[in-house]
């Protein structure tokens, strides 16, 4: 339950991005068409997250030391900008365009995120 949960929030996170990031951009004809999109692009984001942020944490390991962790935003605007690609080759109609829209979307991302996540309990064992 607590996996369904996370990708609607993330879902719930990229719909804001789309409204108040520019370059960030979801073309759905429906409500339920955007809303189908978003939770599969928030499924992708997922598992591109789950599978590369681990193997690049170790390979970078000297970078986030030596930027205090500011490379993990660089790191994950990039992830998002991947996110991006794979929903273009899937067919989906998200489009994240330019680093800077990448950055930004996945702060926000990240923060609206964690906010829910506190809200909700999803981090609680």
């Amino acid at each position: 339950m607590k996996i369904i949960l996370k990708i609607l929030v993330v879902a719930g996170a990229l719909w804001a991005a789309t409204y108040l990031v520019p370059g960030i951009n979801v073309s759905g004809g429906t409500t339920a068409t955007t809303a189908g999109t978003l939770i599969a692009v928030a499924l992708i984001f997922g598992i591109v997250n789950a599978v590369l942020k681990p193997i690049i944490k170790t390979i970078g390991c000297a970078f986030y030391v030596l930027t205090l962790g500011l490379f993990a935003l660089i790191v994950n605007a990039l992830l998002l900008l991947l996110t991006s690609w794979i929903a273009e080759q899937l067919d989906l109609p998200f489009a994240v365009t330019g680093f800077w829209a990448a950055f930004w979307g996945a702060i926000l991302v990240g923060l609206i995120s964690w906010l829910a996540d506190l809200l909700l309990g999803l981090n609680d064992d």
